[in-house]
Parts: structure tokens; C-alpha cells; sequence
């Protein structure tokens, strides 16, 4: 069938089957690997290989069953209750301060009776939603204005702060480009995103600079062969399992490093067992798997800005990106381009708080896609109507 004809059929579909035919291989290569990268970590602590990949698949069923019922919500729930939802988060963040659980030295995680939730990745999909909505507002203004972007401060700056008390420096620098990327599609000015990320990236340097922790952290990334047993064993054993898949990998479930040799293989670290079991043309695939999916993303939202839906269409945004950096970031980090930033790969590694909030975000996608398509064919009607009389 000619490309055009695939493209006029897709147009009647009632959502977009492409991102969910891209999620649901996504998602079958991310329990694939978890079970793969899982298995020694899983027999060691628990005796049961299958550990992990049993929570997982409890996180993904649970996350798929939130999203079906997330997918019947209108949007207009989400524009009238996006403060609210919004201030959940920061009592949140505040309520893991207090009662979290505390993980290598963070404390990110509230304790409940299924899973250890992560309020940051919570955090992400109230900014998406409520930037959204304030952008939608406020659309002239802050192409405008540049109080109308400054008035985000006080919200965002108690956001950031409760996160760096975690500390969670990986998810604020990715809701920090979330909120960027968002004013930039909006309209705000070039001159307003120097004048307002200026400032927060001089505080972050600053930050870093003063604590030995976080500069060891930068340097040894620079050069983790200068302590391969020490600060940079992590990263160099990720090195050595990327290198070890060549062109076309080891084969599924044949990696090495998976055996207790690479920490957080199952987490963190997951690419770098992919990549060492299916190789540099896995690694490529895997990459346009999630170019699609941000394609499939910025397309619903160009398709809701052209109905005047600029709400839904900035969540579609919003969301593509938050996908698509965090996995730019993982990938850089196994790679060794960037310093460790504890961020997960999307609907891929081990995490049950990431799955379920991703989950919710693309359900808000879809659901901005199907009334989108709704609003057009409700105008095609009116106007067929109008052409008949």
C-alpha cells in the first residue's frame, strides 16, 4: 500500500495506533531485558531469578490499567484540577522528606504497600500539565512579557529546591528542560529562556563546585579508567558491556556483565546490558523507537494546535519531551558522555513509579488525540452539512 494511502487510513483511525503499536514494542523489549539484566541480582538477594521481573510486570499491568481508565477522562478535568495537581506534588515532595525511604544516600522514595513510589517522577507529569495550562492562559502574555514567565519562579523554585533537598539533581534538570522546551514552543522569546536558565545553571555549577561528593562525581565520568576499581567501576563495566556487543551483540540473555559485574544492570544501567546483548545496530533500533514515539507525540500536538486546543497540544509536547531527554540522558550516561544522574530509561529499566507515571502521561496523549480527531470529524460534519444546504 503507497505511503499516502497508509497516511489517509491512519487519519480514520480513532487514536494513534502508531505510538501505540511504538509503546507495545517498547515495552515487550523492556521485560525482555529486565528479565535478562534481573536474573543474578534477583537469585542473589531474593533466591528467585524471576523477582524483578515478576514486580515489573506488576508495574506495567498496573500502569497499563491506569492508563485505560486515565484515557476516559476528559481533558478539561485536567485544565480545571492542574493547580491542585500540582500542589499534591509539592506536599509530596515534602511528605518524602519527612517519611521517605532512604536509598544510597537519597531519599526519593514514599514507602507504601505495593511499591516504593518516587514523587519526582509524580512531579513531572503535574509540571507537564500544569505548565500547559498556564501557558494556555497566559499565551499572549508571555510572548510578551517577561513577568508572565518570571511569575513561574516562586512555584518552580519550591518545586526544585524540595527536589535538590533529596537530592534529585537528574529529574530537576529534566523538568527544568521540560518547562524550557515548553515556553519555547509557546512563543516566550529566546532572550527569556537565557534570562531565566542563566541563573539556575550558575546555581547547579555552584553546587557542585562546593561539594566534594558531586565534583568527584563529574570528574570520575570524565575519566573513570583513572579509578576503574574505585569512583569509576560502575561506569567502566558499563563501558566493557557496551563494548562487548560489537555490531549485532552477544545474543539475548548472553551477557556477561549482567552477573553481578555491572551494579544497577537491571535499573539504572539497563542500556548498557542491551547494548551488550544486541550491539550497535540494536542500539540504532532502539533509538528510532523512541524518535518515533516523539514523532507520534509533537504530531498529536500539531494536530491539537491546529484546532485551537493548545492545552492538549502542549501536554503532547511536554510529554514527548520528558521521554525522549530522559532517555537521551540514560543512554549519554551509560555511555559515559554524561555524570550519573539515577534517571531510569523510559518503559524500559526496572522502576515501578516511573512505568506507572509514563503510563498516565501517554494516556493524556492519547486522550488529546482522540479529541482532537473527534473536533475534526465533528467539523468535517458541520461542514458537509452547511455544503448540502
Amino acid at each position: 500500500m503507497p505511503i499516502r494511502d497508509w497516511r489517509q487510513q491512519s487519519q480514520r483511525w480513532p487514536i494513534d495506533f502508531w505510538l501505540i503499536g511504538a509503546l507495545a514494542v517498547l515495552v515487550t523489549i523492556g521485560l525482555t531485558m529486565v528479565a535478562s539484566s534481573s536474573i543474578a541480582i534477583s537469585e542473589k538477594r531474593f533466591g528467585d531469578p524471576t523477582h524483578y521481573l515478576l514486580r515489573q510486570l506488576f508495574s506495567m499491568g498496573l500502569g497499563i490499567i491506569t492508563a485505560y481508565i486515565v484515557l476516559k477522562i476528559p481533558l478539561s478535568f485536567w485544565r480545571k484540577y492542574r493547580g491542585q495537581l500540582f500542589i499534591v506534588g509539592l506536599v509530596l515532595l515534602v511528605l518524602v522528606l519527612v517519611f521517605g525511604r532512604e536509598i544510597n544516600g537519597s531519599k526519593r522514595w514514599l514507602p507504601l504497600i505495593v511499591m516504593n513510589f518516587q514523587v519526582s517522577e509524580f512531579m513531572k507529569i503535574a509540571v507537564v500539565v500544569f505548565m500547559a495550562g498556564y501557558l494556555d492562559r497566559h499565551a499572549t502574555a508571555v510572548r510578551e512579557s517577561f513577568e508572565a514567565v518570571i511569575r513561574l519562579a516562586l512555584p518552580f523554585g519550591v518545586m526544585a529546591i524540595l527536589l535538590l533537598l533529596e537530592p534529585d539533581f537528574g529529574s530537576t534538570f529534566v523538568i527544568a528542560v521540560i518547562i524550557t522546551g515548553m515556553l519555547l514552543i509557546a512563543g516566550a522569546p529566546w532572550r527569556f529562556f537565557v534570562m531565566t536558565v542563566l541563573p539556575i545553571a550558575t546555581l547547579l555549577v555552584m553546587m557542585v563546585i562546593t561539594s566534594p561528593y558531586r565534583m568527584a562525581r563529574v570528574t570520575n565520568f570524565l575519566d573513570p579508567w583513572s579509578d576503574p576499581f574505585g569512583h569509576g567501576y560502575q561506569l567502566t563495566q558499563a563501558l566493557i558491556a557496551s563494548g562487548r556487543g560489537e555490531w549485532f551483540g552477544v545474543g539475548v540473555g548472553e551477557s556477561v556483565q549482567k552477573l553481578l559485574y555491572l551494579p544497577d544492570a537491571h535499573t539504572d544501567f539497563l542500556f548498557s546490558i542491551f547494548a551488550e546483548e544486541y550491539g550497535l545496530i540494536g542500539v540504532i533500533c532502539l533509538a528510532l523507537l523512541y524518535v518515533t514515539i516523539l514523532y507520534r507525540c509533537f504530531r498529536i500536538g500539531r494536530k491539537a494546535f491546529n484546532q485551537t486546543e493548545y492545552f492538549g497540544g502542549l501536554i503532547a509536547y511536554g510529554v514527548g519531551i520528558w521521554i525522549v531527554l530522559q532517555a537521551m540522558i540514560n543512554m549519554g550516561v551509560n555511555l559515559g558522555l554524561f555524570p550519573t544522574k539515577g534517571l531510569t530509561l523510559p518503559l524500559m529499566s526496572y522502576g515501578g513509579s516511573s512505568a506507572l507515571m509514563l503510563f498516565i502521561g501517554l494516556a493524556i496523549v492519547l486522550r488529546v488525540d482522540l479529541e482532537t480527531r473527534q473536533a475534526v470529524l465533528e467539523q468535517g460534519l458541520g461542514d458537509s452539512q452547511r455544503g448540502a444546504r
